[in-house]
């Protein structure tokens, strides 16, 4: 046998494999579409509500067949003005609050003092003191200082109520900036107030917006504050406004039900604009 033999090795057929079968999925799906279905639900319930002319609460139909906006003009017409004063407290709370917790968190992420881990601390324990008791704190303070029914009292209030969690948003995020870019920017001549605008505020755009939405969305829904320091119809919000109209519309609930539509449309369209930011900002960002 020489070294050019040729070793004839048997073939052996492979037979072919089935593919594999992919986990039945629909169970979890058909669950899915339930609780997503029950938490649509009430919001289905509110615009259909709104949309039909004899809407009391034991006679309105699953569905608006002859859908009407009477309910609507009635709303805009008795609830229009505290629309309003809702909308000027809520972008006035998000400027006030931003303009002071974005250095602050800045200077809380950045500088290294004595006492600052103390200071986060209270800042955290701010979260967990009921709302109902710093508005009875403030009604005292409001009173001697003529802020009582005022929208620069409400703003003030949610001010106050936001500005910690807005920091502690921030800081977290401002916190995973590397100092070089900072440090680079003071070798080029710019101060500390200059490195902030042009270099951390750009690139804390997501957790800013972040802390802007959810600013606006506490001082929007805010209802205890408006109870405790409003006492006269001529400053009210809305959250106030649609628990004093349920009183007085008990049997007719397409007003309040339009009213209802009207004060959950600026948090959704701001919450659907802006939930690309909120992904980023909540995640931590990123840093090119």
């Amino acid at each position: 046998m020489t070294a050019d033999a040729v070793i004839a090795v048997p073939r052996t057929r492979t037979r072919a494999q089935p593919p594999r079968r992919r986990p039945v999925r629909w169970p979890m799906t058909v669950l899915g579409i339930v609780f997503l279905a029950i938490m649509v639900f009430p919001v289905y319930w509110m615009i259909n509500t709104s949309l039909q002319s004899n809407s009391g609460a034991a006679n309105t139909a699953w569905f608006p067949l002859h859908p009407t906006l009477a309910g609507y003009q009635v709303a805009i017409q008795q609830q229009g003005a505290n629309l309003v004063t809702s909308l000027i407290v809520a972008l006035s709370t998000v400027v006030l609050t931003i303009l002071i917790a974005t250095p602050a968190a800045y200077g809380l992420a950045r500088f290294k003092m004595r006492g600052m881990t103390a200071f986060v601390f209270v800042l955290l324990i701010t979260q967990m003191i009921p709302t109902i008791v710093i508005a009875n704190a403030l009604y005292t303070l409001f009173n001697d200082w003529n802020l009582l029914n005022s929208d620069l009292g409400l703003i003030l209030a949610d001010s106050a109520a936001q500005i910690p969690f807005a920091i502690i948003l921030m800081r977290a995020f401002m916190a995973s900036i590397p100092q070089s870019l900072v440090e680079a920017a003071l070798v080029d001549g710019a101060n500390n107030l200059r490195a902030f605008l042009s270099i951390v505020v750009p690139i804390s755009k997501n957790a800013i917006i972040t802390a802007a939405l959810f600013t606006f969305l506490g001082a929007w829904g805010d209802f205890l504050f408006a109870l405790t320091l409003t006492t006269t119809p001529a400053v009210r919000p809305i959250t106030l406004g649609i628990y004093n109209y349920i009183g007085a519309n008990v049997s007719q609930w397409g007003p309040v039900m339009a009213t209802a539509v009207m004060a959950s449309v600026p948090a959704g369209v701001l919450l659907i604009l802006a939930q690309k930011y909120i992904a980023a900002g909540a995640l931590g960002g990123a840093i090119k």
